[in-house]
């Protein structure tokens, strides 16, 4: 019994996880998402808008023939829409059969933080902002808000992206 002690006192603390970020800026302010839920990050391509949609959805765009829902997250999020820079990006997120394309204004650098870093969201945020945010990080060069992707997609309002781009597949 003794010895069982001894290995518990004397057991590392439990190791830091570290979380993978691809970081982006949207209307000055740093966001983020892990890694694992980013497909891929493409320069912007030509968005078609779709009549009758909500304004948040900047529309559709072709990716190697599957037609994707392209997001204005700065709309979604309540932020004042700003023009499209020469620095605009599409980050391609996937969760199961939902693909979805963020349109953000540019591309920051990758970040590693130890998971444990992460603060739940301010408690002045407005309710629908805070459900989306798997929380926020100080670093040096500012605060990054962590993005959650799956209720990002799984959102009221983004629920029916799958739907929308199925029904603007072109059929034969």
């Amino acid at each position: 019994m003794i010895a069982s002690n001894r290995m518990v006192e004397g057991a590392p603390p439990s190791t830091p996880r570290p979380l993978r970020l691809v970081c982006f800026e949207l209307r000055a302010q740093e966001l983020a998402l892990p890694i694992g839920d980013v497909r891929e990050t493409l320069p912007l391509k030509p968005i078609s808008h779709v009549f009758l949609t909500p304004p948040w959805l900047a529309g559709i765009f072709s990716l190697r023939g599957d037609i994707v829902p392209a997001v204005d997250l700065g709309v979604l999020l309540g932020l004042p829409r700003a023009p499209v820079g020469d620095d605009a990006r599409i980050v391609v997120v996937e969760r199961g059969d939902k693909v979805a394309g963020i349109v953000v204004d540019h591309l920051r650098e990758l970040r590693t933080i130890d998971e444990a870093e992460l603060e739940p969201p301010p408690a002045g945020l407005a309710p629908a902002v805070a459900a989306i945010l798997r929380g926020v990080v100080a670093t040096p060069t500012g605060t990054v808000r962590v993005l959650d992707l799956d209720a990002l997609l799984g959102a009221d309002r983004l629920g029916s992206l799958g739907a929308l781009a199925r029904e603007e597949t072109p059929t034969a």
